[in-house]
């Protein structure tokens, strides 16, 4: 019983981090035409013996891509330098749509894992109960 435990707690935190990135895909689309905006990016790391001594995930600090902005040239714009030209955002909305198909992806993988998990624990318990 304590194996299914320890795989229900690693899919649960697969889950809590591909929500990470869910959401952070989710601001990076939103704000994808924001001048100036850096598209944010989270990485994973695996904990061990965090968790009942079951392998974990857990995500690192949230980053700001450091890729070069897109120059807009745009004379009118308010934001708009003297040659014409202000500064959009990194964010690349093929990629963030892949980035976010794929955590969606994940979680799902992770969630039945999750119920399987669940229910064998319990025919466990109901097998015990006999």
């Amino acid at each position: 019983m304590d194996e299914i435990m320890k795989t229900m707690a690693a899919s649960a935190s697969g889950m809590r981090a591909q929500t990470a990135r869910i959401r952070l895909s989710a601001e990076n689309i939103a704000n994808a035409d924001t001048p100036g905006y850096r598209r944010k990016t989270v990485s994973f790391e695996e904990t061990f013996g965090r968790t009942n001594d079951a392998r974990a995930v857990t995500t690192g600090p949230v980053r700001l891509d450091q890729g070069e902005l897109e120059r807009i040239y745009q004379p009118g714009h308010p934001l708009a330098g003297e040659d014409g030209y202000f500064e959009g955002s990194n964010v690349n909305l093929v990629t963030e749509i892949a980035d976010s198909r794929e955590a969606n992806r994940s979680y799902e993988a992770n969630l039945r894992m999750f119920d399987q998990a669940r229910q064998m624990a319990s025919s466990l318990i109901s097998l015990l109960r006999r």
